[in-house]
């Protein structure tokens, strides 16, 4: 009955998000707008990540097989939520990208793959992002944000933020809000060293994408924490683990 009911509640955040999909150009960096030998650069960084998370995943599956409802669960969350997009600098957009709840829930190694998976999905059904610029999107999204919002997770956790409910609901917002902030720092330095500014070079260029980003960004990376803390809240009255508990548990 728990299941059903989270199912459920699940169902139909998944629907109302659905509904303001719209077509897009872009998803963080859209097709054609970065030259091919810095497309194959972000696809040299990133392809190590995709092979581990691959790895990581199929040790967790061998070990609890129960761990794919969790997986499901976070490919379709990041799926949704990073489809809602808000136009941002040219060649590009601002949106949530939903990755810390697979972060806290499956480990940050998973996410390269699930985002792999995303991302390709994406580009290919809704028009978001583009093939060539997959590597980069992949490491920004799927890579960059993942690992600060697990460390922050992690950092708060350990000076005492997971003790009490609230405090637990604070640790996952500031761990979602710093590593949706990391996934648009990210690219905006992937942007800034193709597109550099003449006299400031790399860094203002960066400090430029940034300040564009941050008017749609902020905001929705609020929104963001707010919407995976209530989730995480959700999972965690089902009986979900977080993963370093799983970790734990594992490791007896």
């Amino acid at each position: 009955m728990k299941r059903k009911k989270l199912t459920a509640r699940l169902s139909i955040l998944s629907a109302i998000a659905l509904l303001s999909i719209q077509p897009a150009s872009a998803m963080h960096i859209m097709e054609g707008y970065m030259p091919l030998d810095w497309c194959a650069i972000w696809y040299a960084l990133s392809l190590p990540f995709v092979v581990l998370s691959f790895m990581y995943l199929r040790r967790q599956v061998k070990r609890s097989p129960r761990i794919r409802i969790s997986l499901g669960l976070a490919g379709a969350f990041v799926f949704v939520l990073s489809a809602l997009k808000l136009p941002s600098v040219t060649g590009s957009s601002s949106h949530l990208t939903g990755t810390t709840l697979g972060t806290v829930t499956v480990g940050p190694m998973a996410m390269p793959l699930l985002g792999l998976i995303v991302l390709l999905f994406q580009a290919l059904l809704l028009a978001h992002g583009g093939i060539s610029t997959l590597g980069a999107n992949v490491f920004s999204m799927a890579v960059a944000g993942p690992f600060v919002a697990y460390a922050v997770y992690v950092l708060l956790g350990k000076i005492g933020f997971n003790k009490h409910e609230m405090l637990r609901h604070i640790n996952l917002f500031i761990a979602t809000f710093l590593g949706t902030m990391a996934t648009y720092t990210t690219t905006s330095f992937q942007l800034a060293i193709v597109y550099p500014d003449a006299q400031s070079g790399i860094w203002g260029a960066a400090m430029k994408f940034l300040s564009i980003f941050a008017v749609t960004q902020v905001p929705l990376a609020i929104l963001e924490g707010i919407i995976t803390a209530l989730v995480f809240s959700i999972l965690l009255k089902q009986g979900v683990k977080p993963v370093h508990m799983m970790i734990a548990d594992n490791n007896k």
